[in-house]
């Protein structure tokens, strides 16, 4: 059976969110540990792991990620973003690691103009310290990002970059602690094209290519399937239910279904009707895409 969830709230206590995936008809899940708005997060002590647990066995509801606040940004140049980015990401390994989930979901940030080779040694110190600091069982996913101006990792090489430097401390890529989540939207955005590679004209940039180049399916460990609501390469990060944005059906079809994306988790992070997140019409949008 494939995995095919959603990012859900876990307004109420971090069960509801697995009651709410499966009440949509999904089977894993992606949540916040608190919210995203703010750095603030409460004692580990306060999530009623027993409910939880409980929960996920009544639901048959597996593996569970958390997405770590859009307000981190370890490739800043400010002292104090840096120490918060730093401690709320400790935080969410803790939390994956209390939670038995399989890893964290992050947007690095923004070099702010620097440039990637100004910044990627600072990024790579923060991930291997963040590691040293952090349960043995958490796991930390860079997440690619749309293209942005400034913003790290929507070109697929930095990570492989990052991934490459991590391993040069000797332990955390082979302790598996240390991989990348993959988004459609973003890859779209950033001008990977998602279909079938024969079709991929010479002046364009597959997907498929550019992962097997880098040898980067084996530490890929999530995919977030999200139609775009821009154009191919626009660099614009807005998310659209599946079907009614601008990625061809045909598109997310071959995608979902290559051999690779089908051993990983998929996840929705769509508006869903009146912008309420993902519902249950999407879910089946994407079971009938890998049934087909």
């Amino acid at each position: 059976m494939r995995k095919i969830g959603a990012h859900v709230s876990a307004a109420g206590g971090i069960d509801k969110a697995v009651e709410r995936v499966a009440a949509i008809g999904g089977n894993c899940l992606q949540l916040f540990s608190g919210s995203p708005r703010v750095w603030a997060k409460p004692g580990l002590d306060k999530y009623p792991m027993d409910k939880l647990t409980a929960a996920l066995a009544k639901y048959a509801v597996a593996p569970v990620f958390t997405h770590a606040l859009y307000l981190v940004n370890v490739a800043s140049d400010k002292p104090e973003n840096i120490r918060k980015s730093f401690e709320c990401l400790k935080y969410e390994l803790e939390f994956d690691s209390l939670v038995k989930g399989s890893g964290i979901i992050v947007h690095l940030g923004s070099h702010q103009g620097r440039g990637w080779a100004a910044s990627r040694e600072q990024i790579a110190m923060h991930i291997n310290n963040l590691l040293e600091q952090t349960p043995e069982d958490s796991t930390f996913l860079i997440e690619n990002s749309a293209g942005q101006k400034g913003k790290i990792a929507s070109d697929l090489a930095e990570i492989r970059w990052l991934l490459d430097r991590a391993e040069q401390s000797g332990q955390w890529v082979s302790k598996k602690r240390l991989g990348w989540c993959l988004d459609t939207c973003h890859a779209h955005a950033a001008g990977y094209k998602l279909g079938d590679p024969s079709k991929v004209v010479a002046e364009e940039k597959s997907i498929f290519g550019e992962i097997t180049q880098l040898k980067l399916w084996e530490t890929l460990k999530v995919v977030h399937v999200n139609d775009s609501r821009d154009p191919f390469a626009s660099g614009r990060d807005r998310h659209a239910n599946i079907g009614e944005g601008n990625i061809p059906t045909e598109d997310l079809r071959y995608f979902v279904n290559e051999k690779h994306i089908t051993k990983v988790p998929l996840i929705l992070e769509v508006p869903g009707k009146d912008k309420k997140g993902p519902n249950a019409e999407n879910i089946q949008k994407v079971i009938d895409l890998v049934q087909n």
